[in-house]
């Protein structure tokens, strides 16, 4: 048995990486802070969370928290912890999308929120989840990934904020990789492309245009499915396919150009 934390699991790439890494034979703990329409724009809800709890009873626990309080995000690893007695993968997959003006123009507001969810709390994960998984009864077969974007290496019009936190994120797996060297512990991060999610429709939404306008940016001429998207997520989890990938994101992105 292995056991897994993900946050942002209560609805989009969060939720499907849950459902893929049951499958996978996984326990889970799904963390969502289900914050509703307290947020620029409407979040997942506990009864959402909820849905992705009975998608699969007995194995799914369902935990409220958010990601930008560590104490919180260290209470959830403990509990994965007390109820299946091991933490072997924990997934950042919690992101919230600010922006919509030039930098200049931009609340500091959005900066605030991006960085504290986007980059804390990946962040705030990793201190909680690494430390368990080096004491735990497999280091080497233990993998933390976070979901980035493709505004990870790319600047995007009218989302400096998000950028930012982004590029933070990938730094901070590529710097906890480095510092992991040697333990059997890996660190990895998936960057999706236009991913059919809420996050997509909002984007457009900031941009004033339709998502198949978005997805016109990717190869892949569609927009891709959560589901695609935990795939790659999955495979950075597992104790085969991750331990390559160390150090590295995997463009989960449709051909993003």
């Amino acid at each position: 048995m292995r056991v897994a934390v993900v946050t942002g699991a209560a609805r989009g790439i969060g939720a499907a990486t849950v459902r893929r890494l049951v499958a996978d034979g996984c326990h889970v703990l799904a963390v969502d802070w289900c914050a509703g329409a307290d947020a620029p724009y409407p979040q997942g809800t506990e009864a959402d969370l909820a849905s992705v709890v009975s998608s699969a009873p007995g194995q799914v626990i369902g935990h409220v928290a958010d990601v930008r309080n560590i104490a919180a995000i260290r209470a959830a690893t403990d509990r994965a912890i007390q109820t299946w007695g091991r933490l072997d993968v924990a997934v950042a997959a919690a992101g919230i999308l600010t922006g919509g003006t030039s930098l200049w123009d931009a609340p500091a507001s959005d900066l605030a929120l991006a960085w504290s969810v986007n980059a804390a709390g990946v962040w705030h994960l990793a201190a909680a989840a690494v430390p368990a998984m080096l004491a735990g009864p497999d280091p080497a077969g233990c993998r933390f990934v976070a979901v980035v974007s493709a505004a990870d290496h790319t600047g995007l019009f009218h989302l400096a904020a998000y950028n930012a936190s982004k590029h933070a994120a990938l730094g901070i797996v590529r710097g906890l990789a480095a510092d992991l060297a040697g333990t059997g512990v890996t660190a990895s991060a998936v960057s999706p492309g236009s991913t059919r999610t809420a996050m997509l429709d909002r984007t457009a939404e900031l941009y004033g245009v339709t998502t198949d306008e978005l997805v016109a940016h990717q190869l892949l001429a569609r927009p891709l499915a959560p589901e695609e998207v935990a795939a790659s997520i999955a495979h950075c989890c597992s104790p085969l396919g991750g331990a390559a990938l160390n150090g590295g994101v995997v463009r989960a992105d449709g051909g993003f150009r």
